[in-house]
């Protein structure tokens, strides 16, 4: 029983190791990619073009049997466009209070994308995060568009769209903007695409019309499209970031898949889903397609060794009959991992916040973190006022652990002559320590469950922090000018490792001398550890671990003077 203490630290030190490893398989080591490729070269979703009827609810062809599309044209001001005071235009530009984004009007699809909010850097305030863009070192756009049988002139990705004005903004007294693009074909078919953006909102209203001005029959289908450049980060361990998933997601409406380049390569994912999303997540940011929840679609995901590709075509056509007009809509989103904001949109959209197979325990942790925080209005202090909270809905057991730790150390004497007495014969002493703790009526291992009951939150409170990007960049005071990274100046650590060294003193010493300088060392070796974890949960430990002296020490006084 003399070794239940330091069993206990190894015990925690090997959850610690084994959570690292299970971070590592959850997102293993990516291959680098290949070097990017011309921007604006890629296939597009694959339909049939000889059949006139429409195919039977949620059934395509086989990808083998359906066309591609030509790649998109080189000189981009040789297409012809009807008037409009937006001919000649490559791009126009939208700008709200959270977005400016930048839509090219070749394929009128969203290209470059900025949060303002969100800067790369704490200390560049002027440089926001960057989602979507054209560059070839990190190509990532959306694609969306119509397809139609028969070589039907149709709206696609590669099609010419204009507009009336070259710059959008969403003025002052605004809670939402319209932005309008226009698609003229052959033989009287119209298009639109139509983009709706609201006020302090990362979604997107999305809608494809098309109007059929012809006599014939129109039939069309809708697809939603996410490309990126496969150019995961370099893994480093004083970047957090690194460790983040980067790539695609697919999602049946219950549960999302985290998709690999190299197994997309292999084979590629279909599926027939109804109410489904997808997306393109990375730490914090994530670029999403969510239909019409009621539709039946096919996914698709491919890698093609440059590029990963998320399609959503609708899993049958729409006849538009002469001189009607056909709808076909979506949300995109484009932004942080607001949960708040991701409810809205779809009910699981929130779980590409990834907390780890502690989510059960972590997303109530964050919910309970998001209702003090609205009321502290700081993260630092709301951590602090959280894990009183915890150590209040445990109180009763640490206490009754606390006061086994307290009767420990009144024993200690006691417990060393028996050692002194025994000390040639293990057998012999081992019964006789159990013995007297049967006398004394002490438990020595209850002092574990104080530890064993923080350890998952200790896990969960890790991957909040981590993971929350409502903590991206989140001061508390005086240095402390980010939560979810190290501390820059390494107080809080020193701080916690002195909390712990005081504990110690608190708690009885091992009865061997060789384990109880052992002990002596885990301050400083946890100290090492926690230097490099966010902040937010060094201050979250440094908390836990004054309370828990403070208890110690009042039940130690009790204990003495009895």
């Amino acid at each position: 029983m003399d070794n239940v203490r330091v069993f206990l630290w190894g015990g925690l030190a090997l959850l610690l190791w084994m959570n690292f490893q299970t971070w590592q398989q959850n997102y293993p080591p990516l291959a680098p990619s290949a070097p990017a490729a011309q921007a604006g070269i890629d296939r597009v979703p694959e339909l049939p073009t000889a059949a006139p009827t429409r195919p039977a609810a949620g059934v395509l062809p086989g990808a083998a049997e359906l066309p591609v599309l030509p790649d998109a044209p080189t000189d981009r001001g040789s297409a012809s466009a009807p008037s409009s005071a937006a001919v000649g235009r490559d791009m126009i530009t939208v700008t709200t209070d959270v977005l400016q984004l930048r839509i090219d009007l070749l394929g009128g699809d969203i290209h470059i994308a900025k949060l303002l909010e969100y800067p790369v850097h704490k200390d560049q305030p002027d440089v926001p995060v960057q989602l979507l863009s054209t560059d070839a070192a990190d190509y990532f756009v959306f694609r969306t568009g119509l397809r139609t049988t028969e070589g039907r002139p149709e709206a696609n990705h590669q099609s010419r769209f204009t507009s009336e004005r070259a710059s959008y903004v969403l003025g002052d007294g605004d809670d939402a903007l319209m932005v309008r693009l226009k698609w003229q074909g052959e033989g009287d078919i119209h298009a639109e695409k139509i983009y709706r953006f609201t006020r302090g909102s990362y979604a997107i209203g999305f809608e494809q019309r098309v109007s059929n001005d012809s006599a014939q029959p129109y039939p069309a289908v809708s697809y939603l499209q996410i490309q990126r450049l496969f150019s995961p980060p370099e893994r480093s361990m004083f970047d957090v970031d690194s460790y983040s998933f980067v790539g695609p997601v697919i999602s049946d409406g219950e549960k999302y898949e985290k998709l690999d380049a190299d197994d997309l390569a292999e084979e590629p994912v279909t599926q027939q889903i109804i109410g489904g999303w997808i997306a393109s997540i990375q730490h914090h940011f994530l670029v999403a397609a969510v239909p019409q929840a009621e539709e039946v679609a096919t996914y698709h995901a491919s890698f093609d060794g440059k590029f990963t590709l998320v399609s959503i075509i609708d899993g049958e056509f729409t006849n538009i009959a002469p001189g009607d007009t056909g709808a076909f809509a979506a949300t995109l989103f484009v932004g942080p991992k607001l949960q708040s904001q991701l409810h809205e949109i779809a009910d699981n959209l929130p779980l590409t916040v990834d907390y780890g197979r502690l989510g059960i325990l972590a997303r109530p942790l964050f919910w309970l973190l998001q209702k003090v925080y609205d009321v502290v209005g700081n993260w630092g202090w709301t951590i602090i006022f959280v894990t009183f909270l915890i150590k209040l809905v445990f109180y009763k057991l640490t206490q009754k652990s606390g006061r086994s730790m307290a009767k420990m150390r009144k024993l200690a004497p006691r417990l060393k002559s028996v050692q002194e007495r025994y000390k040639d014969d293990r057998e012999q002493l081992s019964r006789a320590m159990m013995d007297l703790y049967k006398r004394e009526k002490v438990n020595p291992a209850a002092g574990c469950w104080p530890m064993l009951i923080q350890i998952p939150f200790f896990i969960a409170f890790y991957w909040v922090l981590l993971e929350s990007v409502e903590m991206r960049q989140a001061p508390f005071m005086l240095w402390i000018t980010d939560l979810s990274s190290r501390d820059p100046v390494f107080v809080l650590p020193l701080l916690m490792g002195g909390a712990m060294y005081f504990q110690q003193k608190l708690n009885p010493p091992p009865p061997d001398p060789m384990q109880a300088k052992v002990m002596q060392f885990l301050p400083i070796m946890f100290t090492g550890m926690f230097a490099f974890f966010p902040a937010g949960l060094v201050l979250y430990w440094l908390t836990n671990s004054v309370l828990s002296m403070a208890q110690q020490w009042r039940i130690n006084k009790v204990i003495g003077a009895d």
